[in-house]
Parts: structure tokens; C-alpha cells; sequence
């Protein structure tokens, strides 16, 4: 007669230890909406924080609530889409060669150098960003000079991609110089939103 006591003892605190558990942990779904929070406030920093949410609010869960992952996942966004770009524009140029208005072609040619080195540049800021880890490692000093590298490389990938566009102020309006300012813009916002939360991000760690 005691069987079904004891089963229905143990029953209850397997139930209750459960609960406890479940109270104590935190859901993933939680998890998830506490790192889209965190990035919506932190593109709000940023020139453009619509374009800066819809764009890495699909990382979070690798972004956590991490300041220094956050804007390393951004500027592997903006390699990404620079890489793209400049792959564009030189498909673009090898068919504006035949018939094209010279000073199209020759704005295209310019452009398609100026994005590769943006390329290298952002590509060089990552590489740095990556040697810091994530929440930044070694001392004060060395922080500050690497950040400010990171700094230095994504602010010329973005000079050099407004360059491309400054390019095509004297080109003559036609459906090339339209569409090529548009995506060169486009990636632009990106580059800007990376170097905001990079800007931001060296503004909590270096005094």
C-alpha cells in the first residue's frame, strides 16, 4: 500500500524541481529578444538605424549583447557588400566598354579601384578587429592603437566609396550612373553604420 505514496512523493518533487528550474532559467526566446533589444538601441547610434537593425538583428544570437561582436558582424556585413559591389562594377565596366560615353567608363574604371581598396581596407580592419577578441584583450595602450587602426581603415573604405559617387557628378545622366550611385550608396550606409558602432564601441573601452 505504500508503492503508490512513495510514486506519487517522488512525482511531486520531480514536478517541483522542474518548475524551479524552468523559473530560474532563462527561455532562448528571452535570450533572443534581450539581443534584438540591445541592437536596436545600439543602431540608434548610428546614421542610419533602420538599415543597421534590419541588417544584423538576423545575427543575434551570435551578437548576444556584446558591443565588440556587434560591430565586428557589422563590418563583415559591409565586406560583404563591398565585395559584391566591386564584382558588380567590373562586370559593369567589361560591358560599358563597348559604346558607353567615355567619361561613364572612365568614372566605372575609377570606381571599381576605389571599392577594391575599401575592400582591403575593411577586410584589414576585421583582421584587427578578430586580433582583439571579443570585449577586447591585452592592455590599455595597445587597445587604443588597435581600435584606432580599425578606426582609421573603416574611415577610408568609406572615403574611398563616397569618392566612386563624387566620380559621377560630371558623368552625363543615364541608367548606369543612376544605378551604380544607388548601390554604391546603399553600401556606403553600411560602411557608416559599421564605423558608428565600431566608434562606439572604442568610446566605452578606451578612457
Amino acid at each position: 500500500m505504500r508503492t503508490p505514496f512513495i510514486f506519487l512523493i517522488c512525482l511531486w518533487l520531480a514536478t517541483s524541481l522542474t518548475a524551479a528550474y524552468a523559473e530560474e532559467t532563462p527561455s532562448p526566446t528571452n535570450n533572443n529578444e534581450n539581443s534584438t533589444d540591445f541592437i536596436r538601441t545600439s543602431c540608434g547610434t548610428t546614421l542610419y538605424p533602420k538599415l543597421c537593425y534590419t541588417s544584423l538583428s538576423r545575427y543575434a544570437s551570435a551578437i548576444q549583447q556584446n558591443p565588440a561582436q556587434l560591430a565586428l558582424v557589422a563590418m563583415h556585413v559591409t565586406l560583404s557588400k563591398s565585395k559584391h559591389m566591386t564584382t558588380y562594377i567590373s562586370n559593369l565596366t567589361r560591358q560599358a566598354d563597348y559604346g558607353a560615353n567615355p567619361r561613364t567608363i572612365s568614372a566605372l574604371h575609377d570606381c571599381f579601384s576605389n571599392f577594391g581598396d575599401a575592400v582591403d581596407e575593411i577586410n584589414g580592419s576585421v583582421k584587427q578587429m578578430k586580433n582583439l577578441g571579443v570585449g577586447g584583450g591585452g592592455d590599455g595602450q595597445s587597445l587604443r592603437f588597435q581600435l584606432s587602426n580599425v578606426q582609421t581603415w573603416m574611415s577610408a573604405a568609406l572615403t574611398d566609396q563616397e569618392t566612386c559617387t563624387d566620380g559621377f557628378e560630371d558623368v552625363p545622366e543615364c541608367p548606369i550612373k543612376k544605378d551604380v550611385c544607388n548601390k554604391a550608396t546603399y553600401v556606403k550606409q553600411h560602411t557608416s553604420n559599421a564605423l558608428a558602432l565600431i566608434n562606439s564601441y572604442a568610446a566605452k573601452v578606451t578612457p
